[in-house]
Order: C-alpha cells, then structure tokens, then sequence
C-alpha cells in the first residue's frame, strides 16, 4: 500500500490513543533493540527516536497478528510476511498487556466485526435494523462514500 509521506508526518502529530517509550527491534536479522518512542494514532503505529519529531516509520495495524512473547513484550507479524517480526519490549507486564489490547482494537477489521455484532444483536432484541434510521441500506452498509450519487436500480 502506498502513502503519501506528508500525510503520514501530519497524522503522526495528531493526539495518540497511546504513547511510550518501548524496547522495539525491527523485522530484519541482527536488528537490536532500540529505545523508541512509540504512538498508536487510529490504526498506524508510528515510531520515532526519543529525541526526534519525525517519524522514522509506521505500521498501518490491518492483516497482522499480535502475541504476547512473554511478560513485558510481544510481537506484531503481518499475514503476508508472517517470518518478519517486530518485537517490543514495556517496563511492566500491565502496560504490554495495554498495549495488545489497544493494538488489536485499532484495527478496521475489528471495529467491522463490533459493527456487526452489534447490529446483529439490535436487530434480535428490538427487531429493528439500528442503522436504516440512517438511510443505510443493506447493499452499502460497509462500502465507502465515493461522493458520487447512487447508480440507478438495473432494469427489470
């Protein structure tokens, strides 16, 4: 996926759903673990040097697994290259725990899932689609708002 550089710089200013410094160590063969300043800012994390302002890169949080490797760090593994690891390291095991849970909760995927589980339990208790009050029809429910007007019915 590509991204514009700009934007990725701007939104990595934009106030974090959670920051620290963490113990990180990169997917490559002798990577060490280095000292990072860590940002989760909607589904990206962004890490930068400790003394720095621009970001030295970010993880776009979709298609990747994350696990506990023991109490204080775990790891974030994308689907497609599931042998290149990211390792960080917290200074307690509440924090690594915190840091999971927010990591895994960023996600869109996630966040569809709740979508639908919600919706769906509505709809069994009220029986009500909570989202047609909103004009949102079952054929676009979880497509993105292009700006164009709908194309018309085909004919029948």
């Amino acid at each position: 996926m590509r991204f514009n550089e700009k934007e990725l710089v701007s939104l990595s200013r934009q106030p974090s759903e959670r920051a620290a410094e963490l113990g990180m160590r990169g997917p490559k063969k002798g990577d060490v673990v280095k000292k990072r300043l860590v940002k989760l800012i909607v589904n990206f994390l962004f890490y930068f040097r400790t003394d720095e302002e621009e970001p030295l890169g970010a993880l776009l949080l979709e298609q990747c697994r994350v696990e506990r490797e023991d109490d204080l760090a775990f790891s974030i593994a994308f689907l497609d290259e599931a042998e290149r690891k990211y390792l960080f390291e917290c200074d307690t095991q509440e924090q690594c725990i915190d840091w999971i849970d927010s990591i895994i909760k960023a996600s869109y995927e996630f966040m569809r899932k709740n979508l639908i589980f919600y919706r769906t339990e509505i709809h069994r208790l009220t029986g009500k689609d909570p989202l047609e009050q909103y004009g949102i029809s079952d054929e676009t429910r979880f497509q993105v708002n292009s700006g164009l007007p709908p194309l018309p019915a085909p004919p029948t």
